[in-house]
């Protein structure tokens, strides 16, 4: 490499033919500036030697020449002719350049200014240069693949001189990306301040609960005074109540009236009074307390009276707790602010603006920050009760019971095997390792399979060259699909089966599992083709050679090193351009070998069975004894979970249990190192889980979900009789995959049940019940597929996925996701239509 500053010089130029099997080497073309002509002399030959490069005139004092450290121009007798062939053979002058020696180095020649550029990859040595083509191809590829970098000659105005030009782009790509980045903290900070300022200048709610005793002869009847214009009055009742709305001629019921008389005034000329009724079912054994919220609209600041009474079968007491507290904002404002928090989130997941834990804390506090300007702020203790505490320990327990399992090796050994299985092909592979991790979650909790599913597809991964990433979101979905098959395969499944009023309508454990069998076997075996069409042009191979690591690597410093550069005069602004097109000849270099290692790596794997004998040797169970202690306890857990949905004596949940296997596990393993495991539990995951909770109970607090589910029930109403239950089925089954994409489905699914069952008994619309629970239950756990945060166990497989190095972003699951969640959508949809409307499974 040879840059030569002349004002007035004319330069031969010559090709030079390269080795057969190497593409030929580029001719050097000419840069112009406006300070002369800046030539950029190529002429690199593996086998001969160039011709020489004449120069025709002596060179003035002050002109530079910028070549490589290492090889020193050599001057001819005879003028000041260089031999290209010398330049490059010359030997280094210093042997001990580290990474600190300065760039550029200025020495003086017989009046030609000699400007050095450090390069440790071309420092010269003893060996000679017919070394063969694989030595010449690694010390010289920079210098032998410089482009055609052609930029044209400039006119005498300044402002079209091309390494200004460039200079400038390097300042406003360093200066914007500064900007945004001062931007993007300064916006987050001014809203995380704003947020907390708004929370910390309205007080908690205060108002006592109240205790009371109605009877069907005695009532309670109280005045609310304490009241403003134009805000809600939000009523909260505790008492043995029930879910849903049944048949009140046969059941015993509270009634709640509130009441409200606007008397006249200047601007009204009659009176206005309004009513509204609120009826709560009660529980025939009076045990269970259920806390209840509604919201009712009031007409002014007028006294408001709040009536209960209980119609009873006899003459018993019921006990109640009830409490009241005045909203400042109407229900549709409440919801736009819900809606806009929602999708500030989504935001800053989307864009990766900041990590998905923090974003879920930011739309936490703002929701927050929302109640208590509406004038319901939650106290601390409200907040830390929104938090479902049994999710977080069978996350926890779980965890700690994988991270002891992966010291045996048994990861590795089940990878080997799942290769063995697919006799080395990798499509058979993939669809073994859905199919079981869809046949697991039907009888496993999702968040269960993902944590035992992941580190073995990790590493059979690794072993067999492919990328992870795209075989993990492949796993999740099915897991997913596979969850919806039985009645405890996913947490919306199981709200649909525990809840009495719907057993009372005939779905129970039997009815729900075998309905929902037959519909998801039918979307699981649909979902193979589409998700290999979805497949068809990714690269599943990802992992590179020693070559393409190295190049990588290289292209990672020729780019950190022109970044360094400032480039404030016009020797610095050409050096810059010279790395910077050295890196542009590197990645396209990499391009090339990248082609040819997918062209090796993509055929058929012929010595499968010669590989599966060395992955054999190399992958073996490291330690036995600890084996058997982990598939002890974990059997033992896999066990409770089955025997805690069907026997209902044994008083643990999920969490409990996954709790108490971790620690036995602990004891039986003799763990002396506690750090290393608890290094290896997700706490980003937890802290995320945690946040969303809050999240999603604010925007519940904020009526978004009941609003869904009010605008669903409209919705169906308004369709004509004769089509009301097609479109009830597809209107919930849609509503419920979009919005359980969106929020968590656990909430959304409780608070769809009561709104379908108050509508199948609305003599109005005439709607049985199985068919719109079962479109809310096909809708609410395939729809998880929809987004990264659609779904928990989507959340703790990226989690796994991202400490294992191969994390992958929103929009990355979102391009699978999300046409995966559609399909299945419409797959189900058919299902639902062709059972219920066609064959009239309705009864």
């Amino acid at each position: 490499m040879y840059l030569e500053n002349k004002s007035e010089m004319e330069m031969s130029q010559t090709s030079a033919q390269g080795h057969q099997g190497r593409s030929s080497l580029r001719s050097p073309e000419a840069v112009a500036g406006n300070f002369g002509e800046l030539r950029l002399l190529q002429g690199i030959s593996e086998r001969r030697e160039t011709q020489k490069l004449q120069q025709s005139a002596v060179l003035p004092s002050g002109q530079c020449v910028i070549h490589t450290e290492g090889f020193v121009p050599v001057r001819q007798e005879d003028g000041h002719n260089f031999s290209v062939v010398n330049f490059l053979r010359g030997k280094t002058n210093s042997s001990n350049l580290t990474e600190r020696s300065p760039l550029l180095r200025f020495s003086q020649d017989d009046s030609i200014t000699y400007m050095t550029l450090h390069d440790p990859g071309f420092v010269g040595g003893e060996e000679p240069w017919d070394n063969g083509s694989l030595d010449f191809e690694k010390r010289f590829r920079l210098g032998s693949e410089v482009t055609s970098l052609s930029l044209s000659r400039s006119s005498s105005s300044e402002k079209n001189d091309p390494l200004d030009n460039l200079n400038l782009n390097f300042r406003l790509t360093s200066s914007m990306r500064c900007c945004f980045k001062a931007s993007k903290v300064a916006t987050i900070f001014t809203i995380v301040v704003l947020c907390s300022l708004f929370f910390s200048m309205y007080p908690d709610r205060d108002n006592p609960w109240r205790m009371l005793a109605v009877s069907s002869t005695d009532s309670f009847s109280m005045n609310l005074t304490d009241f403003r214009d134009n805000a809600l009055l939000k009523l909260q009742v505790g008492g043995p109540f029930t879910g849903g709305m049944i048949d009140l001629t046969n059941q015993e019921y509270v009634l709640i009236q509130v009441e409200q008389t606007e008397q006249l005034g200047q601007r009204r000329r009659r009176t206005q009074q309004v009513i509204h009724n609120w009826t709560i079912p009660l529980h025939s054994e009076r045990s269970d307390q259920i806390l209840l919220t509604k919201t009712f609209e009031m007409l002014s600041s007028d006294p408001i009276v709040v009536t209960v009474q209980a119609f009873l079968q006899d003459n018993e007491v019921v006990p109640l707790s009830m409490t009241h507290q005045s909203l400042y904002v109407s229900v549709e404002t409440q919801v736009a602010i819900a809606g806009i928090i929602l999708a500030g989130v989504y935001v800053l997941i989307i864009f990766e603006i900041v990590h998905r834990t923090l974003a879920a804390m930011l739309g936490s506090l703002a929701a927050l920050a929302a109640l208590a300007v509406i004038g319901d702020r939650p106290s601390l203790v409200t907040v830390v009760e929104w938090i479902d505490y049994e999710t977080l320990a069978l996350l926890f327990g779980m965890m700690v019971l994988v991270a002891i399992f992966s010291e045996t090796g048994f990861f590795d050994y089940c990878a080997v095997k799942a290769y063995q299985l697919s006799r080395g092909r990798v499509w058979p592979m993939i669809i073994i390792l859905c199919l079981i991790a869809a046949i697991l979650s039907a009888f496993l909790d999702n968040v269960t399979t993902m944590m035992l599913f992941t580190p073995v597809t990790i590493r059979l991964c690794e072993v067999l060259n492919l990328d992870p990433r795209h075989v993990l979101i492949a796993e999740v979905i099915f897991t997913n699909i596979g969850g919806a098959a039985t009645a405890v395969g996913d947490p919306p499944n199981v709200i649909i089966v525990s809840n009495q009023d719907l057993r009372k309508e005939g779905i129970d454990f039997a009815s729900f599992t075998g309905y929902m069998f037959l519909g998801i076997c039918l979307v699981l075996f649909t979902s193979f083709p589409f998700l290999r069409m979805l497949y068809w042009n990714k690269k599943l191979y990802n992992k590179e050679s020693i070559e393409i690591v190295e190049l990588k690597h290289e292209i990672l410093v020729w780019r950190q090193t022109a970044q360094r550069i400032n480039p404030a005069s016009r020797e610095e602004t050409a050096v810059k351009c010279l790395l910077m097109q050295k890196v542009l000849n590197l990645e396209s270099l990499l391009r090339k070998m990248m082609k040819t290692f997918q062209r090796q790596i993509s055929q058929e794997d012929k010595n499968w069975e010669q590989n599966i004998q060395e992955l054999q040797k190399k992958h073996r169970i490291t330690d036995k004894v600890l084996l058997v202690k982990c598939v002890s306890v974990l059997a033992v857990v896999i066990f409770m979970f089955f025997v805690n949905s069907f026997v209902p004596s044994i008083h643990l949940d999920l969490g409990w249990i996954a709790i108490l296997g971790a620690l036995w596990l602990l004891v039986l393993a003799d763990i002396q190192d506690f750090e290393i495991i608890l290094h290896r539990v997700e706490w980003a995951t937890l802290l995320f889980f945690a946040a969303l909770f809050v999240l999603m109970e604010a925007l519940a607090q904020l009526q978004l979900i009941d609003y869904i589910g009010e605008q669903t029930a409209l919705l169906i109403k308004a369709v004509p009789e004769d089509q009301r239950l097609a479109i009830a089925i597809i209107l919930v089954m849609w509503v419920s995959a979009l919005a359980s994409s969106l929020i968590d489905n656990i909430p959304f699914t409780a608070t769809m049940i009561p709104v379908l069952i108050n509508l199948s008994q609305d003599a109005d619309v005439n709607l049985p019940i199985k068919p719109l629970i079962f479109a809310l239950a096909m809708g609410a756990c395939l729809g998880g597929n929809g987004t990264l945060i659609g779904a928990s166990a989507n959340v703790v497989c990226a989690g796994i996925a991202e400490q294992h190095g191969y994390g992958f972003s929103f929009m990355e699951f979102f391009r699978l996701g999300f046409p995966m969640m559609i399909m299945t959508c419409m797959i189900g949809m058919c299902y639902l239509l062709a059972t219920h409307i066609g064959l009239g499974w309705n009864m």
